[in-house]
């Protein structure tokens, strides 16, 4: 067999050998339709918000106090050229947060008309859960965050409750942080 043969005849082997041990595609059966979300603790809770509601993700910034708000409105932060407010979510929900502060992050909140930052304990980022297993159950959470949440998902031993961010816009005792 000549040299070129015998190269061919090695790649025709590699190749049905490679094929052979080939995984196949996976059925459509087994694909499941899943929904995502930013994963983030806070009070002890995981939650997961979803993705349109959370712009950015930060680590703490340096913020200037405001004088004459609310004691869970941490400050006010220049994130690019644009005015931040800060606020202690743990704080507004009558808890502090908990953690070590190098693991606290903002979520940032922007909608049509509010641009806020919401300090959490800790964000653990994108989070995959399969659609079917959503439950209007909300898990365990304190009673001063569940008109904030719309549901849950399962993952293991644990229950990932659905924060929904964009509810804070409609709270006037979040969208009022001036001391009375």
């Amino acid at each position: 067999m000549s040299e070129p043969q015998a190269a061919f005849q090695a790649l025709l082997h590699l190749a049905q050998t490679s094929r052979a041990a080939a995984r196949g595609l996976p059925a459509q059966a087994d694909i499941r339709p899943q929904w995502s979300g930013i994963g983030f603790s806070l009070m002890g809770s995981l939650f997961v918000a979803p993705i349109g509601e959370v712009s950015e993700m930060l680590e703490v910034p340096s913020y200037t106090h405001l004088p004459g708000v609310q004691p869970w409105v941490r400050g006010v932060a220049n994130v690019r050229g644009r005015l931040l407010p800060i606020f202690d979510l743990a704080h507004f929900f009558g808890d502090r947060l908990g953690g070590s502060r190098k693991q606290r992050r903002v979520l940032i909140l922007e909608t049509e008309t509010l641009y806020s930052g919401l300090m959490v304990d800790q964000v653990f980022g994108m989070q995959h859960f399969p659609m079917d297993e959503y439950s209007e159950e909300a898990g365990t959470v304190a009673d001063s965050i569940l008109p904030f949440v719309t549901g849950s998902y399962p993952q293991g031993e644990q229950r990932w409750s659905l924060f929904r961010p964009a509810l804070l816009a409609e709270e006037s005792r979040f969208t009022n942080a001036a001391k009375s």
